[in-house]
């Protein structure tokens, strides 16, 4: 029997792959917990985020990033200094953590473009994360400056983004080399992007 048009193009979750969604949950978890504290802590979190999307793709990826956010956002100690709750989200580094949403998502639109993969995933991994950065950024300036010293937005540059930025490329293409290895085990799915 044949499926109508409408149901064959919608994609299903498999329960292999509601299980790689929850490692990756718990992975984010872990690696924001091995931090060293700054202003903006500096955390394995981003290396998380961009071995997800690498391993996963960028569907599955960004709904396991949803769901950390979620996990952490109910109370759940999944965040740097083993914290959680709305307040984090809504403090002033919550806009990193809902930039890597939008990285994620990043990612999602260039999976779609006619280039070679690891071309297509280093870029999108890179923009994802400059996108990130901006709206931690405006963020942190947004909700973390004081009434009386008001932050301007490239003092928050200086702070919060310029001490990330070779960290983050390390970060970048370790989880990009990491994640080929392990697409050549076969450990994951046989169809990983």
């Amino acid at each position: 029997m044949k499926m109508p048009k409408n149901q064959a193009k919608r994609q299903t979750f498999t329960t292999r792959d509601l299980a790689q969604i929850g490692l990756f949950v718990a992975l984010l978890a872990v690696f924001s917990w091995i931090t060293i504290p700054t202003v903006v802590p500096f955390t394995l979190q981003t290396f998380g985020v961009f071995l997800a999307l690498l391993i996963l793709g960028g569907k599955r990826g960004t709904l396991a990033i949803l769901a950390y956010l979620l996990l952490g956002a109910i109370g759940l100690p999944v965040f740097s200094g083993f914290t959680g709750g709305v307040g984090r989200l809504f403090g002033p580094t919550g806009g990193y953590l809902l930039g890597f949403v939008a990285c994620g998502l990043v990612y999602c639109l260039f999976e779609r473009l006619p280039l070679r993969r690891p071309v297509r995933q280093i870029l999108a991994l890179s923009l994802g994360l400059i996108l990130a950065y901006i709206l931690g950024t405006a963020w942190f300036v947004a909700v973390g400056s004081s009434g009386t010293t008001p932050m301007s937005f490239g003092a928050a540059i200086s702070l919060c983004v310029l001490p990330f930025l070779l960290p983050d490329a390390l970060k970048l293409l370790l989880a990009y080399v990491l994640s080929n290895r392990i697409r050549r085990t076969g450990v994951l799915r046989e169809h990983l992007p």
